[in-house]
């Protein structure tokens, strides 16, 4: 596929992009350029065991990218973002999300490489629009945060653009959970969440519901897994070197089937062999006007672009995270 030519990955040492790092080695590409921020000691499960050939500073990746411009690259897979959806300094988040974002952009534009971004669902904010990634819908939505807001802007200002790399897509991922998320703390996923609170207290806090229509706990998402999110990618990656590759833009990474808080966490005591303990509690009332009970994945672009692998039913998504990571503490 890129034989000769190496693959860089932005994010490699956070959640995702180390899972992304991982498939990559499981099909044989060990020559990969892995940009992140290398000095954070939680990360470092994350990236070191990985076969790569070079990591850089996310800082210094432009002055990298000067003084090694004879290095042959196939692809540029950009991860790397503030993904804090707590971060509301703007400027921050316009700098790694927005500004970054644009610079890798000219860059894979100038040196005729494909570019696959993450953007996020978060981008949809309540979900009044709908969760349809069709182009002209992004200039109407109204994200619920800053970090939303960030993803949004650097969106419309890549459909905007007369000059594009060869191949270009920005995925808007759904509620993603899997392995490698350890570093993220309060950010990482509700199962995560819920493995440790169930080893240390043997139940689980979730959310009541204050929607009518909403039993407690039966707030919706479109949980998806890892495992599924690199596979898109790297058939993207593929494709992307096609004499006629898919339709640049953008395009939503969930299941399109969303899923209760209640089954998620029903599936992580059932991965975990204990009987489900689930404790309702009142959500705080700051967060309560803006709290989104459903959220659901429009998959149809990608599937009529020819992606039809089947995605992990949730259940044995948990199942395996659960099992074959958290309970083993082992990175993937």
């Amino acid at each position: 596929m890129v034989d000769g030519k190496r693959i860089i990955v932005t994010g490699a040492a956070g959640f995702i992009g180390s899972c992304m790092v991982e498939y990559l080695n499981e099909k044989g590409y060990e020559d990969l350029i892995l940009v992140d921020n290398f000095g954070e000691d939680e990360k470092r499960p994350n990236w070191s065991e990985k076969k790569f050939t070079e990591i850089v500073e996310k800082e210094f990746l432009f002055e990298w990218l000067t003084t090694h411009a004879d290095v042959p690259l196939a692809a540029v897979i950009h991860m790397g973002a503030n993904s804090s959806t707590t971060e509301f300094d703007y400027e921050v988040l316009k700098k790694w999300n927005v500004e970054y974002s644009q610079k890798l952009w000219d860059f894979c534009t100038a040196n005729k490489i494909p570019y696959i971004y993450a953007s996020s669902a978060a981008t949809y904010g309540d979900g009044e629009l709908g969760y349809d990634d069709n182009h002209e819908v992004i200039y109407q939505l109204k994200p619920l945060n800053p970090y939303g807001i960030s993803k949004n802007e650097f969106d419309k200002w890549a459909l905007e653009q007369s000059t594009t790399p060869t191949f270009w897509a920005g995925l808007k991922f759904f509620n993603v959970y899997g392995p490698n998320e350890q570093h993220k703390g309060r950010m990482a996923s509700v199962i995560s969440h819920a493995f440790h609170q169930i080893k240390e207290n043997g139940k689980v806090k979730l959310f009541k519901s204050y929607k009518e229509g909403y039993a407690d706990g039966q707030q919706l998402r479109d949980f998806v897994y890892v495992k599924d999110l690199v596979k898109v990618m790297f058939w993207m990656l593929d494709n992307s070197l096609l004499e006629n590759p898919i339709p640049s833009g953008l395009y939503n990474v969930g299941t399109g089937h969303a899923r209760s808080f209640y089954d998620l966490v029903d599936s992580t005591f059932k991965a975990m062999e204990i009987d489900t303990n689930i404790e309702f509690i009142e959500m705080p009332i700051d967060i309560r006007d803006k709290y989104q009970y459903f959220t659901e994945a429009n998959m149809q672009k990608l599937h009529q672009a020819g992606y039809n692998v089947p995605f992990y039913e949730l259940e044995d998504g948990v199942k395996d995270y659960v099992q074959n990571y958290l309970a083993t503490a082992i990175q993937y």
